[in-house]
């Protein structure tokens, strides 16, 4: 069947607009706004350093788990839990640069176990499933009973909690809207939603916390996605904030790039980014795009 070129536009919008927000955050990660301002000012281009040494345009676990998640479905032909367990444990023994936590946590319980997921737990209430998921998002447009349990299913292997699975869900719904063409009314329908459902996630007035915790991610996500106008301006907000920078910066470029399209991130940008991590995004965003409407 063939895509319309829009929504594959807005697909790749999101998901290289995902990766430059995830390079671009990573230079400023765990800093505060003030030490940013000090150090660079309003950090606004792609040259790596930070607190893990990168290259500029590289990327970090953000980036590197979507796409072990994406390839697991394309290499499938659908759906196959195990194999995205196994491509997690294989990112995993290919020393990546950052890995956290609870994503090692939960990746190690399979390798010891083979258990898929976890008990809930309360301190598995971060971002690192929320993070990964554009690919489910892609390959599921216009199948919701398929977004919501492969979202749920690739969530729990490492974060098992109901904050996490509503956030995700939450912004997965939106980026599909989004990338369908809805406008933003769509995504404060979805965010109202999400704070109907958990009153923690209001983000007006905003907070100012940028952590990990995925309540203070999605609120500066959100946060920032509904006031500014512009791919760019979104993503330089966003990492501007600091703190779980990379994570934000990545899941603003998501949303960004899903409502403003490809054409709309910077040049400067896409070409700095990883060229072999480019080049896989746009083949993964074909392929999952193509899945959705078989």
């Amino acid at each position: 069947m063939r895509v319309e070129a829009q929504i594959i536009d807005r697909a790749l919008g999101a998901y290289l607009g995902f990766a430059c927000g995830d390079a671009l955050g990573a230079t400023v990660e765990f800093m505060t706004p003030k030490q940013i301002h000090s150090r660079y000012g309003t950090h606004t281009e792609m040259i790596g350093g930070g607190w893990l040494g990168l290259e500029a345009g590289q990327v970090t676990d953000d980036t590197q788990m979507a796409l072990a998640l994406g390839q697991a479905i394309i290499d499938n032909s659908g759906w196959n839990l195990t194999a995205v367990a196994d491509n997690f444990v294989a990112w995993l023994e290919s020393e990546p640069p950052d890995i956290g936590n609870t994503c090692r946590r939960g990746i190690l319980r399979y390798c010891d176990f083979g258990l898929l997921q976890g008990e809930p737990r309360e301190d598995d209430a971060g971002n690192g499933a929320c993070m990964r998921n554009l690919p489910v998002v892609l390959a599921t447009l216009g199948k919701p009973d398929e977004l919501v349990s492969w979202t749920i299913q690739q969530s729990h292997i490492t974060h098992h909690n109901p904050l996490s699975d509503a956030a995700t869900l939450a912004l997965g719904n939106m980026t599909q809207r989004l990338i369908n063409g809805e406008n933003v009314s769509a995504g404060l329908e979805e965010s109202d939603r999400l704070i109907e459902q958990f009153e923690q996630f209001r983000f007006q007035p905003y907070s100012g916390k940028a952590s990990g915790y995925i309540v203070d991610t999605v609120q500066t996500v959100l946060h920032y996605f509904h006031s500014t106008d512009s791919f760019e301006s979104c993503v330089i907000a966003t990492i501007n904030q600091g703190g779980d920078a990379d994570t934000t910066g990545a899941l603003a470029g998501m949303l960004a790039g899903a409502h403003y399209g490809l054409v709309n991130i910077p040049e400067r940008w896409l070409a700095q980014l990883d060229p072999r991590v480019a080049k896989q995004i746009r083949a993964q965003t074909l392929a999952l795009i193509q899945k959705a409407f078989v």
